[in-house]
């Protein structure tokens, strides 16, 4: 995918349903919804009431699972998980849903974010004679959920929550309950839906989309709601505080169908690149976006500045992961694997190439040599995104510090290695206009700590950046 090119990768996708006869069927469908957000991993939990019954395994969704597993997920509820490997690594042990069997209520867990404080926990779990079977932060909420197993469950999670800090939005399920619940800034998305009787939740919206379910409304941050044989009730476990919903998500891990906090991502990516284009005019020919999350911005730089929008470059679909070790030399052309520039619409052309943010730089250059070898004349970078300069600690792995190429070098220096004729981003104010608008920030503010450094939670000085990959 691209996105091992750009260097930069979501951590997780979660989708939980209650009360639909086919609820394994239905997270199945909404976990390839949900495939973008990872691909090393998937796996399904379902309760019948009296037991959990789960699979699980790496690989994409449709690798993971076939027709037969299904006769094996019976229950009228399911929780689900698609996997990359953030804090933890890889590996089967860390694949989700985590379930944790016991005398009395077994859990099944399934989580999307980053604990900022996971290893301080883990210390003291360790020190208190837990026995931690996986180097996933996940495993710390079940462990601090059943230090309190004599109290009622949502009591029992209640009290985890207050002990955790940072991103995440999750999902529990037992034999008899399911939990859902989001962390007290609302750093990670999470919606709530409803198919016929059902309850759905998912990362995004567009999983709702695909199994025929009706948006209801965002989780809110600091909410808990508990869902059992009584109906849905919600609580909040924290005093409101300003949301601090990822900005990336808006502009480059979600699906441009998928709506956050009331907002549609392809009409806020448009709104980024219409701003970029008053922020960064430039005379040129063509306007091309690098597919898939740059076009929308791309169309709204075309729409703003006049400059008609072409497919300058298209994305091969069809390229999968190959036995061939490659050599340097080739490993330097690998974008050519994944992206094409088409020569008739950029050769003799002036190109404005827009894209949603800049990691390392090296998949920046690459394509602006790919627009100059079929012809361009010049290729002028826009970025509707601020410089990347600071790591994310909430589940995206935006690299160390060191590996930013925004964080050691100016705006000229990087054009300059990236070989772009100009190089322009958007601006942070520009970013947060785009997606906040005239709305409440309290209840529509983003996180910006990637570009600015100024994190929304505290940040420990053992708190583990996601790893990096290549």
């Amino acid at each position: 995918m691209l996105a091992e090119i750009k260097g930069l990768n979501e951590e997780c996708g979660v989708f939980a349903i209650w009360g639909h006869e086919k609820a394994a069927e239905m997270t199945y469908y909404g976990l390839h919804a949900l495939q973008h957000r990872g691909q090393e991993g998937a796996g399904v939990v379902t309760t019948d009431g009296d037991r959990l019954h789960l699979h699980k395994g790496t690989g994409l969704v449709n690798e993971v699972f076939s027709e037969d597993k299904f006769s094996q997920l019976n229950g009228h509820a399911a929780i689900g998980h698609v996997r990359y490997a953030t804090q933890g690594g890889g590996g089967y042990e860390n694949v989700q849903p985590l379930v944790f069997r016991s005398q009395t209520t077994s859990m099944a867990l399934a989580h999307n974010g980053n604990l900022v404080n996971a290893h301080q926990l883990k210390s003291q779990l360790e020190a208190q004679g837990s026995i931690l079977q996986t180097t996933s932060d996940t495993e710390v909420i079940a462990h601090l959920v059943k230090r309190n197993g004599n109290v009622p469950m949502e009591e029992a999670i209640t009290y985890a929550l207050g002990m955790i800090k940072g991103a995440y939005a999750f999902a529990i399920l037992t034999e008899k309950q399911m939990f859902i619940g989001l962390d007290s800034r609302g750093l990670r998305p999470l919606s709530m839906g409803r198919l016929g009787d059902a309850y759905v939740f998912a990362s995004e919206t567009c999983a709702f989309d695909l199994i025929g379910a009706t948006y209801e409304r965002e989780v809110r941050p600091g909410e808990l709601i508990t869902i059992d044989e009584n109906g849905l009730r919600s609580k909040s476990f924290t005093s409101q505080m300003e949301r601090t919903l990822c900005s990336m998500e808006y502009v480059y891990f979600s699906r441009p169908d998928s709506d956050l906090n009331q907002l549609n991502v392809h009409a806020s990516r448009k709104t980024m690149g219409k701003q970029l284009a008053q922020e960064a005019p430039i005379e040129a020919d063509v306007v091309t976006g690098v597919p898939d999350s740059s076009i929308s911005a791309a169309i709204g730089f075309s729409e703003e500045s006049g400059i008609p929008y072409e497919l300058g470059l298209i994305k091969n679909r069809y390229v999968g992961r190959t036995f061939i070790q490659p050599s340097q030399e080739l490993r330097e052309q690998g974008v050519k694997l994944k992206l094409s520039a088409v020569r008739g619409i950029v050769e003799g052309k002036r190109v404005v190439m827009v894209d949603d943010s800049i990691v390392r730089g090296t998949t920046s250059r690459r394509i602006v040599r790919l627009l100059k070898e079929a012809g361009a004349t010049e290729v002028h970078v826009r970025i509707a995104s601020p410089p990347i300069q600071n790591p994310c600690y909430y589940g995206i792995d935006t690299s160390t510090k060191g590996e930013l190429i925004a964080a050691n070098h100016s705006v000229e220096e990087m054009r300059k290695l990236i070989g772009a004729d100009s190089l322009t981003f958007l601006s942070t104010e520009g970013l947060e206009a785009s997606i906040v608008e005239d709305r409440d920030p309290l209840q529509h503010g983003v996180c910006k700590a990637c570009f600015t450094g100024n994190y929304p939670t505290e940040i420990y000085p053992d708190t583990v950046i996601p790893a990096y990959k290549d």
